[in-house]
């Protein structure tokens, strides 16, 4: 299947709400649910899960691992799960490989009220249904940043300068975080901050890389910087690790996910002085550009190919009365909702204000994925000092061109 011609939602749409479905209305199928795990979808399986009676089962696995599980807990016949939480890069090798069914008929029998902003259309069908944004942004420290006589930060040379004045000051160590972790994490670092240096990962019409540039070796410059400031440890820290540090007051700074904002705004595993001190604001843009370096992102649902017909309903309906108005007024800090019902929450702040600066989306095409592995692959050399910044891009242009090759979409 083609994913050129892709309806991808834009910022403007991403802050759009929706009709919500009120209800289950099913008496037979088996609902299971592999997802991310996070607040916002632990509260849409919850809802999908109040569907469940003696005709209906419904159960779930939430693994922050969901990603190298899907294709082939999909791929089995029957699938091992009826529906999967995704995103635009997640949903890439569902498609590809045919995992996931189109959902036209299912919309037009359950799904009517459902806004266009939800619909993930490819190649003219429904492929997901949308059900929240989310985008990497900054997270500050005003009362720290205060004592360095210093404004938050709007650019990513501001917020070096900001970590070696609080270092210097002798306030933190390791005044900055991001989700750095060896692997996919690092790679989305990277495309944030390509693509706020204004960087193109193919040329155009093409399969062909280009990231070794100067826009590349920009980019890895920015991230060693930042890495300068952060815990010798950054290449195992994920959200859960910059969360966890964050709310024991052990950075002032850090580029994590919105979708984490309520986590940390709320009064658990933190204190009374770092939450009121918090601020939620937009991505920093970098190098002289004029967007946010970080990449918009929308999370919803896709029933797979290999359910039975009467699980993929059940499973579309159950998933629907996870995403309803109730579930949605009843977690409305949890996340960004695309939802109707939905009032903009302090937590959301850092992403509403990403989406406002034109951030550009993750990119939907189907070699994407295997670049952001290479990129997640190859960079930690240059991190650690072992190689150049040139010689990491070759290496990952290398890698991704074996892998692109091998997958048929290079000669």
């Amino acid at each position: 299947m083609s994913i050129q011609k892709v309806s991808m939602i834009s910022a403007a749409a991403i802050l759009m709400g929706t009709t919500a479905f009120a209800g289950c209305g099913i008496s037979n199928g088996n609902v299971s649910i592999l997802g991310n795990e996070f607040a916002a979808i632990q509260a849409v399986t919850d809802g999908a899960k109040a569907c469940a009676d003696d005709g209906v089962t419904v159960e779930s696995n939430l693994n922050k691992d969901y990603r190298e599980l899907q294709v082939a807990a999909l791929t089995a016949n029957p699938a091992q799960y009826s529906a999967v939480t995704t995103t635009n890069a997640a949903i890439v090798p569902l498609l590809s490989e045919n995992l996931i069914r189109p959902l036209d008929d299912l919309i037009a029998k359950h799904g009517q009220h459902l806004s266009k902003n939800q619909l993930i259309t490819v190649d003219g069908k429904v492929m997901a249904i949308a059900f929240m944004a989310n985008a990497q942004h900054l997270f500050v420290r005003d009362d720290i940043l205060e004592k360095v006589g210093l404004d938050a930060p709007e650019t990513y040379e501001e917020v070096i300068a900001a970590g070696k004045a609080i270092k210097d000051a002798g306030l933190m160590d390791h005044p900055f975080a991001t989700t750095s972790q060896t692997g996919w994490n690092l790679g989305e670092e990277f495309v944030n901050m390509y693509l706020g240096h204004g960087g193109q990962f193919f040329k155009s019409g093409t399969a062909e890389p280009t990231v070794n540039n100067e826009a590349g070796v920009a980019a890895l410059n920015t991230l060693k910087a930042l890495t300068e400031l952060s815990n010798p440890d950054y290449l195992t820290f994920d959200s859960n690790a910059v969360q966890a540090s964050w709310e024991a007051g052990e950075i002032a700074m850090a580029h994590l996910w919105g979708s984490r904002g309520t986590g940390i705004l709320d009064d658990e595993g933190s204190s009374e002085d770092i939450v009121s001190n918090t601020s939620l604001i937009a991505s920093p843009t970098v190098g002289g550009g004029d967007i946010p370096a970080s990449t918009l992102w929308w999370d919803g649902f896709a029933i797979a190919s290999n359910a039975s017909d009467e699980d993929a309903e059940a499973s579309f309906v159950a998933m629907l009365n996870g995403i309803s108005t109730e579930v949605v007024k009843a977690n409305n800090d949890a996340a960004v909702w695309l939802v109707e019902g939905y009032e903009p929450a302090p937590a959301s702040a850092g992403v509403f204000a990403t989406a406002a600066g034109k951030t550009k989306p993750y990119p939907m095409i189907p070699f994407m994925g295997l670049m952001h592995t290479a990129l997640g692959d190859e960079l930690t050399d240059f991190l650690q000092g072992k190689e150049t910044a040139e010689q990491a891009l070759a290496d990952v242009e290398a890698s991704y061109i074996a892998a692109a090759k091998e997958k048929g979409f290079l000669n």
